[in-house]
């Protein structure tokens, strides 16, 4: 699944990212704001989204976008900021790009395309301790602010009858071993910090929860059989995440249970983002559903155009889209 990955979110996504692509420049282009775009976040003082073949722009006021320099051509799938100025961005080849310039220019701090596998989600819990995820349980994790990165395998996911062979394997046989559990976990698509408990959600219905800043992992038990996109905390602390044909779940406080959400369409949702009191969840086919104390509701957008994500910005819904980005009026 492709922005939160490969097959099943929006086919243009996969249309756009077969070929790898080696670590050259991004083309300058016209119009940079209206290409494919994946995420967006908002530094507090610049919004900044990611996309296709290595393309991040920038705005300060929503309106007037700037290219930055970036010194790859991948398709980028994720983007975050610890602080006004320092942010990192992620991507397919398993690159890792880092801004200390609020995303007006960008250094590689990894990129590897030789191992073909995406990255899908980036994010910090401070200016030192990151972490990135993708595909088939790929995660690297940084202590130093990404100078260095570390491959980690979560074994807590392996199947109970693997976890043995697994063990001997390793000690037998490291190459076999890293062959074997390069594919062996479902893809990792999003992963929230909220202070030392870590929330993370993926393929066929995988979400797990770290207590511990991501020392060790617990999977939920299962509650939807699909693949989720998102993960996002409300302000009365219940976690919420979505993912393929409007699949929406809200947990308890205790995060003992999850809930469905009634939505009523069946738009794969690509972002959660969650406001105040309030949720928006924006889907493919230019769907937006609105969770409040009132109820839930949606609108779509005319141009029916997939919505990977969205901030909301000086009253407004700033959207990176399959067609770049596009302003949402909010109704208060």
């Amino acid at each position: 699944m492709i922005k939160k990955l490969v097959a099943t979110t929006i086919a243009v996504l996969a249309m756009q990212s077969d070929a790898v692509v080696a670590a050259s420049d991004a083309l300058m282009v016209a119009h940079p704001q209206r290409t494919l775009l994946t995420d967006i976040s908002f530094t507090g003082s610049q919004l900044v989204a990611v996309g296709k073949y290595g393309t991040i722009v920038t705005s300060s006021d929503g309106s007037n976008w700037q290219q930055a320099q970036v010194p790859v051509q991948s398709l980028l799938t994720a983007v975050t900021f610890v602080s006004e100025s320092k942010g990192w961005a992620c991507g397919h080849d398993a690159t890792i790009l880092s801004t200390e310039d609020s995303g007006q220019s960008w250094q590689i701090q990894q990129h590897l395309p030789d191992i073909e596998k995406p990255c899908l989600d980036i994010t910090f819990a401070n200016e030192q301790v990151g972490y990135a995820v993708g595909a088939y349980g790929m995660m690297y994790e940084t202590a130093d602010g990404g100078k260095n990165w570390q491959k980690r395998f979560i074994d807590t996911f392996v199947h109970p009858d693997d976890i043995d062979y697994l063990a001997e394997l390793k000690e037998e046989d490291p190459a076999a071993y890293e062959d074997e559990t390069a594919f062996i976990l479902p893809h990792f698509n999003s992963l929230l910090i909220d202070g030392t408990d870590y929330y993370l959600a993926g393929e066929m219905g995988l979400f797990a929860v770290s207590k511990d800043a991501g020392k060790s992992w617990l999977r939920m038990p299962s509650f939807y059989a699909g693949s989720l996109f998102s993960v996002n905390k409300t302000s009365d602390g219940r976690i919420l995440t979505a993912g393929l044909r409007g699949n929406a779940f809200i947990s308890d406080p205790e995060l003992s249970s999850f809930k469905r959400l009634a939505l009523n369409k069946t738009a794969t949702i690509n972002h959660v983002l969650s406001v105040d009191k309030q949720q928006y969840l924006f889907a493919n086919s230019g769907v937006i559903f609105n969770r409040t104390q009132d109820g839930l509701s949606s609108k779509q957008l005319k141009n029916g155009k997939s919505i990977m994500a969205g901030v909301l910005f000086n009253g407004k819904l700033v959207l990176a889209t399959e067609q770049g980005i596009q302003i949402v009026e909010v109704k208060h």
